[in-house]
């Protein structure tokens, strides 16, 4: 694989039960490109190892005035030259494209496992892990994938030199492998404290990196509450420890150095002094004393790439775990459950989920009704296919009596629809915004119309990013944030309208809404979706009351089912959820009754959402 050819057509599937295991799986996956870089760093190593040979036969030549052996050691010279320059150039392309190409197909497997858990994927892992996998780890484990091959070259460099050491001056030879064995073994206890201390670093910079990107995300609120130094505060002290830890791993490295400096001199001062002895008792030529020095020389050189590999093992094994545990997700766990393949027709009826029992008959408008709002956020993601998967949430979802997890994704996905309680705006114009895969059955002026995006479109042709006027080439900034929460719903929603899935599932759809455009949106969702299956989760009268029917959900089980009028008259449990701005409970059961306590709390149920809006709006 060559850099220009990325993205990989197809990644693979790693192996993800450990961090070593996906790096071992990463090195064999681009095998060739290491064969490449192993040759290559052999290639450039020798060649700078046989320098010194070289540098003692014209020595040699010089001490017996030999113009023949001094031309063939130029000779020599000149060839070590030319082999040490093509062999450092093309290990440096194949250990780079070796360390992009790992990186990128981490990279792609991360994008692939983000698409398809979709929103249920930072419930699993905190978005903060996310995004420190996909950013500075996959450098990380890059860097170690191609340091192996370096690795593997410089040890059979190594290894060469001391065998022809051995044979060349047997005496001077043992000494420098046995110096060579010495220092390797001294630097390797030093390498467990080095690593856990990495290790410390590395997860005290993931929680600092999970710390930011969630006050990022709620800045817009933190600002509104007057938050911002409280967050500012826990940052700047979970920084700090941090900083601490990298000192701490520092030190460590640092004593490594000065062992990896102090020893080799030792051993160079060893070998001179013994050398020189041995030359003054005629026992080695000058040429060989210099040729036995410039190898201890060079033996300094793949003693560093020891460390280096050493080093990229300890930081690249926790960045590994992440990302193997990120990898490790899956949408389906249940045996003989279809993945790409298998029948990819769309299945069409009821829609039914078995652990809530909750039923939205198919072409029907349901509202469901949670007291607790991340309750409902868990049931929406599974009636979209995304809930499952974790071992834990129970058997998939039916649609038509066909499990979900037993579709392909695309198919479940075109299928079933789900918009989260906060949608994401991506930057772009409004047509981009608009622009999705549909059935074409809806046209986006339709969708923003019923999605009461007059005002909004407006807005952004004030704002002067329409050009000729025209509201669907605005821009919208990155995730909406020059829009406040009600226009960004309403853009969300007619996105969603225009995809026109046959199951729309909605989380909270117009809970930064005021009353009177919600119960626009009501109307006309109502109108644009008939014939299609849709499901609302809300506990605005405005929705319920338009609603075919209601299912109250209390406890993760349906409990209650029918109309809105019907629920409020006879389950005290429903009127306490819908009602509660009203004064709670409320036992009196005539219609009327229930009519203006359902008006109140249309009316309650919108101030708090309208209160938060402006909060946004002045921050």
């Amino acid at each position: 694989m060559r850099i220009r050819d990325l993205p990989y057509p197809d990644p693979g599937e790693p192996d993800v039960r450990s961090g070593f295991r996906l790096m071992l799986w990463l090195w064999r996956s681009q095998l060739g490109g290491q064969l490449k870089a192993l040759a290559w760093g052999t290639l450039h190593m020798a060649a700078v190892a046989s320098f010194p040979l070289a540098v003692g036969m014209a020595v040699q030549a010089a001490t017996e005035r030999s113009g023949d052996r001094l031309v063939l050691a130029g000779a020599l010279t000149v060839a070590l030259g030319l082999a040490v320059t093509v062999g450092d150039t093309m290990l440096h392309r194949a250990a780079v494209t070796n360390w992009i190409t790992a990186a990128a197909r981490v990279q792609q497997l991360l994008a692939r496992r983000t698409a398809e858990l979709g929103a249920a994927l930072t419930r699993r892992v905190a978005a903060g892990e996310v995004v420190a996998v996909s950013t500075g780890d996959i450098e990380k484990i890059g860097w170690f994938v191609e340091a192996v091959s370096r690795f593997g070259a410089a040890s059979l460099t190594t290894a060469g030199v001391c065998t022809a050491l051995v044979v060349y001056e047997p005496l001077l030879g043992v000494v420098v492998t046995l110096g060579v064995l010495v220092l390797v073994s001294a630097v390797l206890p030093l390498l467990p404290p080095a690593t856990r201390r990495a290790d410390a670093q590395r997860a005290k910079a993931g929680r600092a990196t999970e710390l930011a990107a969630d006050t990022v995300a709620g800045l817009r609120v933190l600002r509104g509450i007057g938050g911002e130094e409280l967050f500012l505060d826990r940052y700047r002290r979970a920084s700090q420890e941090v900083r601490r830890a990298a000192v701490r791993t520092a030190r460590m490295w640092s004593l490594i150095d000065a062992v990896q400096v102090v020893l080799p001199g030792l051993l160079l001062i060893a070998v001179v002094w013994l050398g020189t002895r041995l030359a003054l008792d005629g026992r080695v030529a000058v040429g060989e004393l210099v040729t036995v020095y410039g190898a201890v020389t060079f033996l300094l050189f793949p003693l560093r790439l020891f460390q280096e590999i050493a080093m990229a093992y300890s930081f690249s094994r926790p960045s590994a775990e992440r990302a193997a545990r990120v990898l490790g997700l899956r949408r389906l766990t249940r045996a003989g459950a279809a993945r790409a393949g298998g029948d990819a027709r769309l299945p069409h009826g009821d829609l039914y989920d078995p652990v809530s029992g909750l039923l939205a008959p198919a072409g029907d408008l349901t509202a469901v009704v949670c007291g607790d709002p991340d309750a409902a956020g868990r049931l929406a993601e599974r009636l979209g296919g995304h809930g499952t998967g974790s071992g834990t949430d129970g058997p998939s979802v039916l649609l038509g009596g066909v499990a979900l997890d037993d579709v392909p994704l695309e198919a479940a996905r075109t299928a079933v629809l789900v918009q989260d309680k906060d949608p994401v705006l991506l930057s772009g114009t409004l047509g981009e915004l608009l622009d999705v895969p549909s059935s074409g059955a809806v046209a986006p002026g339709r969708a923003l119309e019923a999605a009461q995006c007059g005002d909004v479109l407006a807005a952004l042709v004030r704002a002067g990013g329409a050009p000729d006027g025209d509201p669907m080439r605005a821009r919208i900034t990155e995730r909406g944030r020059s829009l406040s929460g009600g226009q960004r719903q309403r853009l969300a929603l007619a996105r969603s309208l225009v995809a026109d899935p046959q199951v729309l599932v909605l989380d909270e759809p117009t809970s930064a809404v005021d009353s009177h455009t919600e119960a626009r949106v009501a109307g006309a969702l109502r109108r644009l979706r008939a014939g299609r299956t849709t499901v609302v989760f809300s506990s605005s009268p405005l929705l319920l009351d338009r609603a075919d029917r209601v299912v109250f959900v209390s406890g993760g089980e349906v409990t209650a089912v029918g109309t809105h009028r019907e629920l409020l008259a006879d389950e005290p449990g429903y009127r306490a959820v819908v009602a509660r701005e009203a004064g709670g409970d409320d036992d009196n059961g005539t219609d009327g009754t229930a009519g203006t306590g359902r008006a109140t709390a249309g009316t309650a149920g919108v101030r708090e959402p309208r209160r938060h809006e402006q909060m946004e709006e002045n921050a």
